[in-house]
């Protein structure tokens, strides 16, 4: 299977629903996501747009010993997080805007891109048939920080 720049995260359906914008106090999800701004200089982590930019939770998946692990959160542009979360762009009618983009970063054609979602989802059905643990050590720092603990 081909590589690309930007991809396809489909999250499996037992960890739907939930964010750490919503879960975090808000101080917190401040901090984490303009810390991502910051590193991004103000451009798309992924296609280099310059402009708006949206805090994304980036996951791992251990597929044997199902443990869904936060592993950074990135700047993105909207466009790129529509393609990213491709489910809910689809659901908002705006499909053909997120595969415009996704050919236009990563140099495809639109046969590539069914292939590339095909097995988005072939993988998210898989994922989806079990349950999942939750690991968010990665927000440790920030949550030390947030009551006091960075010195």
């Amino acid at each position: 299977m081909k590589k690309y720049k930007l991809n396809f995260q489909l999250v499996p359906d037992g960890c739907w629903y939930t964010n750490l914008r919503s879960a975090l106090p808000r101080e917190v999800w401040d901090k984490v996501r303009k810390t991502a701004y910051a590193r991004a200089g103000g451009r798309c982590a992924i296609c280099g747009s310059p402009g708006r930019l949206e805090a994304h939770e980036v996951w791992e998946y251990d597929d044997e010993k199902h443990i869904q692990k936060l592993c950074g959160i990135i700047a993105v542009c909207p466009a790129c997080h529509e393609v990213i979360h491709i489910g809910r762009t689809s659901l908002m009618g705006r499909e053909k805007d997120a595969q415009a983009h996704f050919m236009a970063v990563n140099g495809c054609t639109q046969s590539e891109y069914h292939a590339a979602l095909g097995e988005a989802n072939r993988v998210h059905a898989e994922r989806s048939r079990h349950e999942w643990v939750t690991d968010i050590s990665f927000l440790q720092t920030f949550l030390t920080q947030s009551r006091g603990g960075n010195k």
